[in-house]
C-alpha cells in the first residue's frame, strides 16, 4: 500500500470515528445538562475539520514534479501540519479560557438525573481517542507524515479534554465543582506544548534544515565503505517536506577514466537512495586525487 493510500485510511477512521463519538457526547451532554460533554462532543466535532486539512496536504504533497515545481511539491505537508498546529494551539487556548473563566467567575454547572450518561460518555471517549492517536501515530510514524502526526494529536487533545470532562462530571457528583476548570487548564498548557513542537518540525522542513547527526554519520560511513571512494570531501542534507535532499562531494582516482569515475559516483547515488527510504534525491560530485 502506497503511503498516500495509507494516510487517506487513516484519515478516513479519524473522519467516521469523530463524527460517532460527537454524536454520542452531544446527546450524552445534552441529557446530563454537561456542559463540559457538549463542549467536547464540539471539539471532536472540529477534529473533523483537521482531518480534511489533512486529505488535502497528503493529496497536493503526493503530485509528480512539473514544470513550475522541478522539485515536487512536498512541502505542502508542511503548510498543513501548521495548520492543524495553529488549530490545535486555539483549540487548547479555548479550553483553557473556560476553565479560568469558570474559577473566576464560580460558574460550576450542576448535573441533570442523567449525569451516569455523561461519565460513560467522558470514558468511551478517552478510550476511542487514545486508541485513534496511537493509530494515526503508528501510521504517521510509517510513512513519515508531519501533518498524520498533528492530526493524531488532535486525538489526543481531545482524549484529554475528556479527562477534564471526566473529572469534571465525577467531581461534581461528589460536590467538588472546581475540578473540571483546574484540569481544564493544566490540559491546555499540554496541549499548547505539543502545537509548538508540531509549528517546530514543520518549518525545520521548510526552511531546509539538515537531517540529524545520527542519519548524516551513518550515510558517510557507508558512502567510505564503497569500493573506489578514497574520500569523503563533503556532505550536504535538507529536508524537503518528509523527503531528504543529499548532495556528496567524493574523492576518486585522477587517473580513472570518466566512464569509470562516473560508475563510482552512480554506485554511491543508488546505495544512498536504496538505504535511506526518506531520500528523493542524491547528487554526487566527483572529485580527482
Amino acid at each position: 500500500m502506497t503511503d498516500t493510500k495509507i494516510a487517506y485510511r487513516v484519515s478516513f477512521v479519524s473522519i467516521v470515528g469523530n463524527v460517532a463519538l460527537a454524536i454520542f457526547k452531544m446527546i450524552a451532554g445534552i441529557f446530563a445538562n454537561s456542559g463540559a460533554m457538549i463542549s467536547d462532543a464540539v471539539h471532536s466535532l472540529s477534529d473533523v475539520f483537521s482531518t480534511i486539512i489533512v486529505i488535502i496536504g497528503v493529496k497536493i504533497s503526493s503530485k509528480e514534479s512539473d514544470n513550475s515545481h522541478r522539485y515536487g511539491h512536498e512541502r505542502m505537508e508542511c503548510m498543513a501540519s501548521m495548520a492543524l498546529a495553529i488549530i490545535l494551539f486555539l483549540t487548547s487556548i479555548g479550553i483553557g479560557y473556560s476553565g479560568i473563566e469558570k474559577i473566576i467567575n464560580g460558574n460550576y454547572q450542576g448535573l441533570s438525573k442523567f449525569g451516569i450518561l455523561a461519565l460513560i460518555a467522558a470514558v468511551v471517549s478517552i478510550v476511542a481517542k487514545e486508541l485513534m492517536y496511537q493509530y494515526t501515530m503508528r501510521n504517521a510514524k510509517k510513512i513519515n507524515s508531519s501533518s498524520l502526526k498533528a492530526d493524531a494529536w488532535h486525538h489526543r487533545s481531545d482524549a484529554l479534554s475528556s479527562v477534564a470532562s471526566l473529572i469534571g462530571i465525577g467531581g461534581t457528583m461528589m460536590g467538588i465543582k472546581i475540578l473540571d476548570p483546574i484540569v481544564s487548564v493544566i490540559i491546555c498548557v499540554v496541549i499548547v506544548k505539543a502545537a509548538f513542537d508540531i509549528l517546530k518540525e514543520s518549518v525545520d522542513k521548510l526552511v531546509d534544515k539538515s537531517c540529524d547527526n545520527d542519519t548524516i554519520m551513518e550515510m558517510e560511513n557507508i558512502v567510505r565503505s564503497i569500493d573506489g571512494v578514497l574520500e569523503l570531501d563533503d556532505i550536504k542534507t535538507r529536508l524537503f517536506g518528509n523527503k531528504i535532499f543529499v548532495d556528496i562531494e567524493i574523492c576518486a582516482d585522477g587517473n580513472l577514466t570518466l566512464y569509470d569515475a562516473h560508475k563510482i559516483a552512480e554506485n554511491v547515488h543508488d546505495i544512498i537512495e536504496n538505504n535511506f527510504k526518506n531520500v528523493k534525491h542524491c547528487m554526487v560530485h566527483v572529485n580527482p586525487k
